[in-house]
């Protein structure tokens, strides 16, 4: 289950508090006072067979003696006794409850326990072991917080309910307002992912704040944070950055990988903002709270300290920012006004005996730049000028916290004299930080949820068109490895499945003795100046840990000896070591070239990740290295090279010239279709990548397979994302004309206006229920940006000119039960049939993808769309009766596709 129920916790009108008491400083005391004097307005009906009375208030012994059906039961009791109130809540008709007793935990059987008593009446339950549900906009506080919650437009998401609490204290001394706060405790039923899919569609919710401790269902998650990141900002907190990665990691990758780097990872592929801090998780809560995402923020700053100008143009460079450039007009308005010595560039210093009209002027002046997007302004306590008075002035210019249009960031320095004019510029308002570095931090809250985007948006297939793969060619090496009881492939195997999948490789000879090592050094060396000679054994997983690799050999005689010193060292330092041969192979020397590492790990939680940095010998002491999530495409690829420091030397410097980031990208996706292609894949090493302007080579590759599930088809189930299903394109021929009807994709949008340019505005009324051809580009990115897990759409293309033509769209329940479908072919199309063969195609998908039932509202009046329902099987009624809409339901276990 996922939102389903939920609606009963998150909108009640009535409540019934098992555990209410009268017992000062208890829990049952705290929550019914909290409730009571929250002003709910709904029935309120407390539970406790000790009392007849609570404050003037009936009591009731038992859930069944209450007078009408609680939508909401609110447990505070002990623990042995909440399975069975579980069990009566759901007999008496309840839906949704609040369990904040602790003690219920796996060990104790009492998790499954209420789990099983909840799951007859599909009972939602949030917690056990949490602080309570407070809903502001409802006046609800079901909560044993310290205190209530102002209403407002950000909801909080939090895993500790101590957490919760001081995000509430500090957010009433900042004057910021919540629309659910919801402590989710130990997520035995109703988990982040079940709130975020809530607050996706909450109308009431601006921007979701989360303090996240574990994540108990990636993909769920994953499917959940990307649908609410598309609509609205997302922001985390996650502790736990320096937790220790497995020490047993048979590569580099899984050393390095670690479990903090995947999680940042995957909230960065979900389109969330991470902070690390929890002054920064204030701050940002403080800004998005005022101010909608901006797509740039070039920034003009306004002080009376220049070094405080410098603090925040630092912090601001950290975070990519950009400062704006002001205009020669802007300059020539502030030599107007400002004393001579004023900077004379941005920031704007304006002295430090600065009067309250030298602020307005420089404001107003830096305000009206058309090169500003967001104005910073700063004031540092001098004993020539009131900061109070520079607050007042300042806030008699902001509108709504912005001043003409532009969101101002303030910060006014110090404590004792700063504090009241922080408040003065609260009160109307505008934002304050204490420090320029959180004033600069701030900025980039603004601008990275429309960066984050840009992520979130790619969409890349389970068959990439950016490499070329032979899938064949790797399944028939995994299957001898399996055959001969192994899980390591040999360096030879693993650099042949590399080559199969686009990855570039050096030629190399398997040689089973030393004399057959001078024999294939001689042969190499006829085009090679010199030859390397590795160790191939399929017990030893690092080779260079037991002098198992010899470079820069220039005679067969030197390939020869390097054999058998290699023999010699591994029964040295590995007794039990076991040698299969030497791989033998021409020395690459590319004097420019940087050494890169790409890897495969399989985390525990999230699945499959990618991983690119700077490879060699020292890899972890190096460090530098970035974590994706597969599937991946170019950008994605992109993405990662440019989070890393090595991604900056190979865009070139001096006299090296830029590296073939295109063949890099290549390596990338060629590595990331393995994983999608196979689930047997564990664990990766391609290290080192050579990579310069000639393109890239892998001089060393490492592979590890799961022998159980090598034939097992992909794409990979483990995937923390789900590939764009290019298997679901068909051709259709329709009247001698063919269309190519496949899943939508993001280039699609700017395929739409042309589309709606050749709709008549009754089929427009009859598919959105207006008349309007007028789209924004935003909605058209929501129409053709989708995640596959919640959504599908179908697009008909002409074949020859490329044309859309139509488009069948189905929209999921978050319990992947039900959709519901919309169907619209161009007006000049229609009556070919298009319409039919897409709905078809579309139900034919909803049915493999294992949906129950599709269900959509259809006008009265669009008879054609009525009668193509009726043919094809669905049920129809008038929704509600009178309004002119008819509920259409087909129940796909009975639907026949052919």
């Amino acid at each position: 289950m996922t939102i389903r129920n939920l609606s009963h916790a998150f909108a009640p009108k009535s409540v019934a508090v098992i555990g209410a008491s009268l017992r000062h400083g208890s829990v049952g005391h705290i929550v019914l006072n909290n409730i009571v004097n929250g002003g709910f307005e709904g029935e309120i009906w407390p539970v406790n067979p000790k009392y007849t009375d609570l404050n003037g208030r009936r009591c009731y012994p038992c859930v069944s003696d209450l007078p009408g059906i609680p939508d909401l039961g609110v447990i505070i009791t002990p623990a042995a006794v909440v399975p069975d109130l579980i069990k009566e809540l759901g007999e008496k008709g309840t839906r949704a409850a609040v369990v904040i007793t602790a003690g219920i935990t796996r060990e104790n059987g009492l998790r499954q326990a209420i789990l099983d008593a909840s799951k007859p009446h599909l009972l939602r339950i949030i917690g056990p072991n949490t602080l309570g549900l407070v809903l502001p906009l409802a006046k609800l506080n079901a909560s044993f917080a310290h205190m209530g919650a102002a209403p407002g437009n950000i909801a909080l998401l939090s895993q500790s309910g101590a957490i919760a609490t001081s995000l509430i204290d500090w957010a009433a001394a900042n004057g910021i307002g919540f629309s659910q706060i919801v402590s989710l405790g130990d997520m035995a039923d109703v988990d982040v992912a079940d709130c975020l899919n809530m607050l996706a569609g909450d109308a009431q919710t601006r921007a979701i704040v989360m303090y996240l401790e574990s994540v108990p269902n990636p993909r769920k998650f994953m499917t959940a944070a990307r649908a609410a990141a598309r609509v609205k900002p997302v922001i985390a907190i996650k502790p736990g950055r320096h937790a220790e990665a497995a020490k047993a990691a048979a590569t580099h990758t899984g050393a390095l990988s670690g479990v903090d780097r995947v999680v940042d990872a995957a909230l960065r592929r979900a389109g969330i903002l991470r902070v690390n801090e929890l002054a920064d998780l204030f701050g940002a809560t403080k800004t998005i709270a005022r101010f909608s995402p901006i797509e740039r923020a070039r920034v003009g700053i306004v002080t009376n300290g220049g070094g405080a100008g410098v603090l925040a143009v630092d912090r601001l460079m950290d975070f990519h920012g950009e400062l704006a450039v002001l205009s020669p007009k802007t300059i020539a308005a502030l030599d107007q006004t400002l004393p001579l010595n004023w900077s004379h560039a941005n920031p704007v210093d304006i002295v430090g005996d600065a009067p309250p009209e030298r602020y307005r002027a420089a404001v107003e002046a830096v305000a009206a730049d058309p090169d500003v997007d967001v104005l910073m302004v700063m004031n540092c306590p001098t004993g020539v000028a009131s900061s109070s008075d520079a607050a007042t002035t300042v806030a008699s210019l902001a509108k709504n916290g912005t001043i003409n249009n532009k969101p101002v960031l303030t910060c006014w320095l110090g404590e004792k004299s700063a504090r009241g004019a922080r408040r003065l510029l609260q009160a109307a308002g505008i934002t304050s930080y204490e420090t320029p570095a959180a004033t600069a931090t701030a900025v980039s809250y603004l601008t990275d949820w429309s960066r984050s985007q840009k992520m979130l948006h790619r969409v890349p297939s389970d068959r990439s068109t950016d490499v070329t793969s032979d899938r064949a060619t790797a399944l028939s090496i995994f299957r001898q490895v399996v055959g001969e009881g192994r899980r390591m492939l040999t360096e030879p195997e693993a650099k042949a499945v590399a080559k199969a999948y686009g990855i570039p490789v050096p030629e190399i000879i398997v040689a089973h003795s030393p004399d057959n090592v001078e024999q294939a050094a001689t042969d190499l060396l006829a085009n090679s100046n010199k030859v390397a000679v590795k160790l191939l054994s399929k017990s030893i997983t690092h080779k260079s840990d037991v002098g198992g690799v010899v470079l820069s050999l220039e005679t067969a005689a030197a390939a020869r000896e390097a054999a058998e010193a290699i023999t010699r060292r591994l029964h040295q330092y590995r007794p039990d070591g076991t040698i299969e041969g030497f791989a033998v192979q021409p020395m690459i020397e590319r004097r420019q070239a940087q050494e890169l590492i790409l890897g495969v790990n399989r985390d525990a939680i999230f699945g499959p990740i990618i991983l690119f940095g700077a490879g060699g010998v020292a890899v972890e002491v190096m460090d530098d290295i970035a974590i994706g999530l597969p599937p991946m495409d170019d950008i994605l690829a992109g993405d990662l090279i440019d989070r890393t420091r090595i991604g900056r030397l190979l865009a070139g410097f001096r006299d090296r010239k830029p590296a073939d980031r295109a063949a890099i990208s290549q390596a990338l996706n060629g590595l990331s279709q393995l994983v999608v292609d196979f689930p047997c894949v564990t664990a990766v090493d391609i290290n080192p990548l050579l990579a310069d302007s000639d393109g890239v080579i892998a001089l060393d590759a490492r592979i590890e397979i799961d022998p159980l599930s090598v034939e097992q088809p992909g794409p990979n189930p483990a995937l923390a994302i789900r590939p764009y299903p290019a298997e679901w394109a068909r051709d259709f021929t329709l009247d001698d004309h063919t269309y190519h009807v496949r899943p939508i994709q993001p280039a699609d949008a700017a395929l739409y206006p042309a589309f709606f340019a050749k709709i008549a505005k009754r089929d427009m009324q009859l598919r959105f229920f207006n008349i309007s051809t007028e789209f924004s580009d935003k909605f058209l990115v929501r129409l053709t940006q989708l995640d596959y897990d919640r959504e599908m759409a179908f697009v008909a293309l002409d074949e020859e000119s490329g044309a859309l033509c139509g488009v069948a769209r189905l929209s999921n329940d978050p319990d992947h039960e039900v959709a519901e479908y919309a169907v619209l072919v161009r007006s000049d199309l229609q009556g070919q049939g298009l319409g039919w063969t897409m709905l078809n195609h579309l139900i034919r998908y909803a049915k493999a993808d294992g949906l129950s039932r599709v269900e959509g509202l259809v006008l009265s009046a669009n008879t054609k769309m009525l009668r193509m329902c009726r043919e094809i099987g669905f049920q129809l009624a008038a929704e509600p009766p009178g309004d002119g809409t008819v509920k259409v339901s087909l129940d796909l276990a009975k639907y026949d596709p052919d």
